[in-house]
């Protein structure tokens, strides 16, 4: 019947000439909140780059954002009104509106090449090969249709000095396998391989966890250039520990995750130390068959927190009961509160670590707090028990947790005013090398003054130009410097706005007659 409606729609409206067009009004949130997962060689399974790739999905599109939807896209659980994030995927009011008129209008292309350059994407590795891969031994998965498979593996890292790493990368073997992969260090190298199904956790409290791969994660990179240069140690005897998850329905398919690590180089100074740890948690909990459970934790459980601190990122954890879940810092007068997150419907297939736009401060006498309510009724569509059963807290899918995650360090004043996005940016340029054999970019990298874009062809009408940063993000639409017949341009480092754009790693890239083409250029 939803699919009766849909075409209804098109055939009513088909015809209407005030329709939005992919090249002049879509495809620019296309490339804004899409193609991050849905390129070629992204985590996605189908690219949406493009109108030929992407009109063909256009009745899925239409489900997938749709107030109701099932998996809602572009996936982004947490409330943004709550708190702001790195990466932030939503859409805006503004743009649903186009994309629904849009659809509705029958999705008509426009002209061609009116359509703006889209995104560059690196296919495989992000940042490049690092300076330490470690990969875990192939693996088939033993998952069942009655349990999961859990398992973990203890890799030596066989480093002979300390190094302090700046950068994580996880790359799953399998993708269409690995749920998620926890990535810790065994500082200690006291950590073995488990593999009887259900090993999902280390076996000492010295080894820490430094990062986590899920669906649509990000590779952890920590601001590494001058004011606030992060890193986490890692020592010689230290293994790299994988605790993986493989779903049912994966039995027989192989799997050979790896982590890239990449470390300052060697002396260097004033990098200071983050940790990762389970801040918010309860291990000790029932969730009674047919009813809503309302569960609370803080930490300290007594007091407030001695030291004040500075959180980067936050990821909370449930499993199929959880409904919702939040957590904020509390003051001593037990009032004043400092938000972290709110994610108000929880989605167990879209979780992981959420990077702060800012650092937030936690200052001393403070405490972590955490609420969660779980959906133990036949209501839930995602209850793995018909009918529904008791839960406790345990490892499996099937099983409960209530966990939130924080990176973290130790407060220095201005903690608070530091813009992560620019500082992860400015230490991008590190990890990537640069070269384009239809635009020649001098100098590159570049720093004060303007760059130089030079083409091995001259520029033709309707020519079309943009800068996008690593992310993809939107930067600075160039078209206007096109002059027909000429054949080089300069870009002065600033955004649409025309404020500075922070140093880091920068794409140009070009729509010549339906031809797309691009050049990687680095500010300092």
């Amino acid at each position: 019947m939803k699919k009766l409606v849909f075409s209804l729609v098109f055939f009513v409206v088909g015809l209407s000439a005030s329709a939005q067009t992919w090249s002049n009004d879509v495809a620019q949130i296309f490339y804004n909140k899409c193609t991050s997962c849905h390129h070629t060689g992204g985590i996605a399974p189908f690219p949406l780059t493009t109108y030929q790739e992407s009109s063909p999905m256009a009745a899925a599109i239409y489900a997938a954002i749709s107030p109701g939807a099932t998996h809602q896209m572009p996936p982004w659980p947490p409330d943004n009104s709550y708190q702001q994030y790195l990466h932030d995927r939503a859409l805006t009011a503004a743009e649903k509106t186009t994309l629904f008129n849009w659809l509705n209008n029958g999705f008509p292309e426009g002209n061609a090449a009116q359509t703006p350059p889209p995104p560059v994407y690196n296919v495989g590795s992000i940042l490049g090969n690092g300076d330490l891969t470690v990969k875990m031994p192939n693996y088939v998965s033993n998952a069942t249709s009655q349990s999961d498979d859990y398992v973990c593996f203890a890799v030596p890292t066989n480093l002979t000095e300390t190094r302090i790493i700046k950068a994580v990368e996880i790359i799953p073997g399998n993708m269409e396998i690995v749920h998620h992969a926890l990535i810790y260090i065994d500082h200690n190298g006291v950590e073995s391989t488990n593999t009887n199904g259900f090993c999902s956790s280390p076996s000492s409290a010295s080894t820490k966890l430094l990062s986590a791969y899920v669906p649509g994660a990000a590779p952890l990179i920590l601001p590494s250039a001058a004011p606030l240069k992060l890193g986490v140690d890692i020592g010689p005897g230290s293994k790299i520990y994988f605790a993986l998850h493989y779903p049912n329905g994966s039995a027989g398919m192989l799997d050979s995750t790896k982590v890239i690590l990449h470390f300052y180089p060697p002396g260097t100074t004033g990098v200071r130390q983050v940790s990762a740890d389970p801040i918010i948690a309860d291990y000790n909990f029932n969730l009674p068959a047919n009813q809503l459970t309302t569960l609370s934790a803080q930490y300290p459980n007594n007091g407030g927190i001695p030291v004040a601190v500075s959180a980067l990122s936050v990821m909370p954890h449930m499993h199929l009961l959880g409904k919702s879940i939040k957590s904020y810092a509390l003051a001593p007068n037990n009032i004043d509160t400092l938000k972290h997150i709110n994610i108000p419907h929880w989605d167990f297939h879209w979780q992981g670590f959420y990077t702060f736009s800012h650092l937030q401060k936690i200052p001393a006498g403070y405490k972590f707090k955490g609420e969660a309510l779980f959906d133990n009724t036949s209501n839930n569509p995602h209850n793995p028990n018909t009918p529904p059963l008791n839960v406790q807290f345990g490892e499996n899918t099937t099983d409960e947790m209530f966990i939130v995650y924080y990176h973290y360090l130790l407060y220095q004043a201005g903690d608070e005013n530091y813009d992560l996005s620019q500082l992860v940016s400015a230490s991008l340029p590190e990890y990537q090398g640069f070269q384009s054999n239809e635009i020649h970019v001098y100098p590159n990298p570049f720093s004060e003054g303007a760059v130089s874009l030079s083409f091995e062809e001259v520029f033709t009408e309707g020519m079309k130009a943009s800068i996008y940063n690593s992310q993809g993000a939107f930067i600075r639409d160039l078209t206007p410097q096109l002059v027909p017949g000429e054949h080089q341009l300069l870009w002065n480092g600033m955004s649409e706005d025309n404020n500075p754009c922070a140093p880091g790693l920068y794409y140009i890239s070009v729509n010549r007659n339906g031809k797309f083409f691009s050049a990687k250029l680095v500010k300092q």
